[in-house]
């Protein structure tokens, strides 16, 4: 049974108000990087859809497989794109579970994705993935103070780190281990003959 199946699928205002957080969120991260913004406004009008198959439990898939649609602003930060609007650039994530996800990431690695569409605008979004990245101890820092952002971002690099030095590893080899004891395993034929 795939994780999270059990849970009913939430309201279509749910996700829609998730995807406006979102909206909101990679704004905050274009507005510390002024460069990024002056380059999106190079593509102001601009829309891209990003899709991201199995990340959501199946069951939800009425509601929760519309992709993200985002516009590029005259101001050089996003906002959702209307759904007349046709797509100049396609991101499609390659379907995988929210935990594989989840390992990339604190791999340091980007998910497998398909791209179609505007080349220029592609690299310009490659560029924003490269260089745009959220400067977490600045935030705490306002609410908290330096002190306490400091020994925060400390504490989370630390875990982090352990995570990708001692998780990591182990969920690799048993993942190895699981996959050699499914090839040592006989195939079953189905014809009744013993082997």
């Amino acid at each position: 049974m795939p994780p999270f199946s059990w849970l009913p699928a939430p309201p279509a205002w749910l996700l829609d108000e998730a995807r406006n957080r979102l909206v909101l969120l990679l704004n905050h991260l274009l507005q510390q990087e002024p460069e990024a913004q002056q380059r999106l406004r190079r593509y102001a009008g601009r829309c891209i859809v990003v899709r991201a198959p199995g990340l959501l439990p199946a069951a939800w898939a009425q509601v929760g497989d519309e992709p993200l649609r985002l516009q590029i602003s005259p101001a050089g930060l996003w906002m959702q794109a209307p759904m007349n609007v046709a797509p100049d650039l396609t991101l499609t994530l390659q379907p995988a579970s929210p935990a594989v996800w989840l390992r990339q990431a604190l791999a340091g690695q980007r998910p497998a994705a398909s791209i179609a569409g505007d080349v220029q605008l592609a690299a310009e979004v490659a560029w924003l993935i490269d260089h745009v990245r959220w400067d977490v101890e600045e935030d705490l820092a306002r609410l908290l103070g330096d002190a306490a952002a400091h020994t925060l971002v400390g504490w989370g690099r630390a875990c982090a780190e352990a995570l990708r030095a001692h998780v990591l590893p182990g969920v690799r080899a048993w993942a190895q281990r699981a996959a050699a004891w499914r090839a040592s395993k006989p195939s079953h034929t189905g014809d009744g003959a013993a082997a």
